[in-house]
């Protein structure tokens, strides 16, 4: 029986512009179903995304359920599109103040949003909580770029009993793509939910940067992929000192290098 690999992207080219994120948002997916797995994809509704170019569409049997965050209740949007050329049918997280008319990680000026913890936050349950109305069950969650990393420690935690989750393996992938800033001061306040408790944050600094999240992620991933060459070193040391599984930056061949990882981390 093949492998369910929930893939919860950052960006996807072509619907954002290319990089290197975005280019492994979409490759890495397609060398996955390739090989045999079946897979869910999401990423954030970008307010830079053009709708009607990308045939973005509302799937309305998944939309409509609001998301409490920092005590205000946020409406969570689902469209939905297939990737041209390929079987690959992602889903986009929506929401009028966290997206709509905003770019992605910084604004126009080249500012990092002060909200982007929230982003996060809204993004990582909105994701969850439609993969269980879809009735579906990842045996992999692989989380790719920072607007993916409260992932592993909800699944971990707030969501461990849910029967979509229950037996997940988290793997969180690493990219020299890093923000500067903060998350916003009540990013540790925001994050509580079920079991996701403010005890579990007190390791970490006050102060919550890029650098305190990637360990947050690390802290509640199975295994960490370094998904660049230059993927920040303290990260990966602290990867290394958590005793988790952690595959090295595979260059171009990476394909079999994953389906190798996820053969590791999840055991048949």
């Amino acid at each position: 029986m093949a492998k369910k690999v929930l893939f919860i992207n950052q960006e996807i080219f072509p619907y954002v512009p290319e990089s290197e994120m975005s280019t492994m948002g979409r490759d890495v997916p397609q060398k996955i179903q390739e090989g045999g797995y079946e897979i869910r994809t999401f990423m954030p509704k970008w307010g830079n995304i053009n709708e009607r170019r990308g045939n973005l569409h509302p799937v309305i049997r998944l939309s409509g359920m609001n998301i409490i965050i920092d005590d205000t209740d946020q409406p969570l949007l689902i469209k939905v599109a297939t990737i041209p050329n390929s079987r690959i049918q992602v889903y986009f997280i929506d929401n009028d103040d966290y997206f709509l008319k905003r770019q992605m990680t910084v604004d126009e000026l080249g500012q990092e949003y002060p909200d982007n913890g929230e982003r996060a936050i809204f993004f990582a349950r909105g994701v969850l909580e439609t993969v269980k109305k879809l009735r579906w069950t990842p045996d992999i969650i692989h989380c790719q770029g920072w607007m993916s990393a409260v992932i592993p420690l909800y699944v971990k935690t707030a969501y461990h009993d849910e029967p979509a989750f229950a037996n997940a393996k988290v793997i969180t992938s690493l990219f020299h793509d890093q923000p500067k800033g903060e998350l916003g001061e009540n990013f540790k306040r925001c994050i509580e939910f079920r079991e996701a408790t403010n005890e579990l944050l007190k390791p970490y600094k006050e102060k919550f940067d890029f650098i305190e999240l990637g360990k947050l992620a690390i802290d509640y991933s199975d295994g960490i992929i370094a998904a660049s060459d230059d993927v920040n070193k303290e990260l990966i040391e602290y990867a290394n000192q958590q005793n988790r599984m952690v595959q090295g930056f595979p260059g171009n061949d990476f394909g079999d290098a994953y389906k190798q990882f996820y053969d590791q981390v999840c055991p048949e």
